[in-house]
C-alpha cells in the first residue's frame, strides 16, 4: 500500500503528479516549525509547495541527488516501509547549513497520504527551515 504512494510522492518531486492526486481530503501536515496541526488538504498543499521550493537546498552542494529526488542537494538516504506507513530520511544543505530530517507519511486503502509529518535536526537546521518557510509562505499568499 504505502509502496504505491511513496512512488506517488517522487512523481509529484519530478513535476510528474499534483499534490491533489496525492493528498486525502483530510490530510494532517505536522510541521518542525507549527506547534499545532494543519488540518486539511489546502494547508497541506501550502506547505508542501513552500517545502517542496525550500528544501532542494542548494545547488552547488549537489553531490548526489538523485532524479527521483528534485533538484539542488536534496537526498532521501533511508526508506523504511511498512503496511501504511513510511519513513523517510532525507539531508541537504540550506546555506551552508546541513538539515537531516524525516518524513513520515501514513497513507489510506487509496493510497492517499493522511498525514505528513516533517521532523529536523539539529537545531541550527530547524531554525533556518522556520527562516526560509516564513519567507516562502508569506510570497506564496501574497
Amino acid at each position: 500500500m504505502i509502496e504505491k504512494t511513496i512512488e506517488n510522492w517522487h512523481s509529484f518531486l519530478r513535476g510528474n503528479l499534483k499534490l491533489d492526486d496525492l493528498l486525502h481530503e483530510e490530510c494532517v501536515f505536522l510541521s518542525p516549525v507549527v506547534f499545532k496541526p494543519l488540518k486539511g488538504r489546502e494547508l497541506t498543499k501550502l506547505y508542501l509547495n513552500a517545502a517542496y521550493k525550500v528544501f532542494p537546498g542548494d545547488e552547488e552542494e549537489q553531490e548526489n541527488s538523485e532524479p527521483s529526488t528534485g533538484s539542488g542537494s536534496f537526498n532521501y538516504t533511508k526508506y523504511i516501509l511498512d503496511g501504511n506507513h513510511a519513513a523517510l530520511e532525507f539531508e541537504t544543505i540550506i546555506d551552508g547549513i546541513e538539515i537531516n530530517g524525516i518524513d513520515i507519511i501514513t497513507c489510506d486503502e487509496n493510497s492517499l497520504i493522511t498525514e505528513f509529518k516533517v521532523m529536523i535536526r539539529p537545531r541550527k537546521a530547524v531554525e533556518k527551515i522556520q527562516e526560509q518557510m516564513a519567507s516562502m509562505l508569506e510570497t506564496m499568499s501574497l
